[in-house]
């Protein structure tokens, strides 16, 4: 099969996922069911949409990283935007107690704060080790001062409530959480798209880059700004969910190829299939209540991370 014909396959793919998550459930969804067109209206189709889109921009920033900082192990958490954006949400969780609009509007200012932090430890160069980094102390900082708030917490109820949210899931997301979310998951999106023939020359080095035109400098921010304002958003309409930016490009490589430019739809595409098809499985669990897709992904991803591991480690050994 040519490689519009595994792009056909992907998009039906997705299709299909979506399609599924929509019925998906405690209770399946019947199609032709007039009662049940308020679920699917304001419950299943912005659960899906939302999970679609969060999917498609984790798959997509796990491909730009990747090539940028030209390390397979990279992931749209090197960043530390997750990590601050997760701090914002349990600042306002813990000690605002407000929800929805404020719990997202706290969540995109830590992702900013992040952003910021991170531009200006790096506006010098656009060097891949500071880089990762400076995202390494931004992650680190941020999680142990998640800790220190969730320790001195003056409501220990509300730490229950902080923990679970933590965990990452797309349960009773609506219309209002897909509204704030998708305008930065789309733009995401867009600006990530637009860094592939960048991305193709800096694999030949910075150096032959350069030569072709190409300025780093300018491709850093634009990973940045597009990594940042989707992983944000996703962190504040979500909670973490993480491993995806990092599965889907190395399930999708063998098929698509190395070259950074050709892997970058393929891998929104999968990254759109991989959440929407593991939502529904978090559904269809058994038990009263749902799996958070949060812990369902890091049931996948950290064992795929530790073969990559051991894979490199042999490859090294040889």
């Amino acid at each position: 099969m040519n490689r519009a014909g595994r792009i056909l396959a992907l998009v039906l793919l997705v299709a299909a996922a979506f399609a599924l998550s929509l019925v998906a459930g405690k209770q399946w969804l019947p199609w032709d069911s007039p009662a049940a067109s308020a679920i699917f209206v304001e419950l299943r189709l912005p659960r899906a949409a939302l999970g679609a889109l969060l999917g498609a921009m984790l798959g997509l920033s796990g491909a730009v990283l990747q090539g940028f900082l030209r390390n397979p192990l990279a992931d749209p958490g090197v960043l530390g935007v997750s990590s601050s954006g997760a701090l914002g949400a349990v600042f306002v969780i813990l000690y605002v107690g407000a929800s929805g609009l404020a719990l997202f509007a706290g969540a995109m200012a830590g992702a900013l704060v992040a952003l910021l932090v991170l531009m200006a430890l790096t506006w010098r160069g656009a060097d891949a080790v500071a880089f990762i980094l400076a995202g390494t102390v931004l992650s680190s900082l941020t999680g142990a001062l998640t800790a220190f708030l969730i320790a001195i917490a003056p409501n220990p109820y509300a730490v229950a409530g902080v923990l679970d949210w933590l965990m990452g899931a797309l349960t009773d997301r609506g219309l209002a959480d897909l509204a704030r979310a998708a305008p930065f998951l789309v733009a995401s999106i867009v600006l990530l798209a637009f860094t592939g023939r960048a991305l193709d020359a800096l694999s030949l080095g910075e150096a032959a880059a350069r030569s072709l035109g190409i300025r780093v400098d300018r491709l850093q921010w634009l990973v940045m700004v597009g990594t940042g304002a989707g992983v944000g958003a996703g962190v504040a309409a979500t909670g973490v969910i993480g491993f995806v930016g990092l599965v889907v490009p190395h399930l999708l490589r063998p098929l698509f190829g190395h070259r950074p430019s050709d892997l970058l739809l393929p891998s929104a595409l999968g990254g759109a299939a991989l959440v929407l098809v593991a939502d529904s499985l978090c559904r269809l669990a058994p038990g009263a209540a749902e799996v958070r897709l949060g812990v369902a992904m890091a049931l996948i991803g950290a064992p795929f991370f530790l073969m990559l591991l051991l894979r490199r480690r042999g490859q090294a050994w040889i």
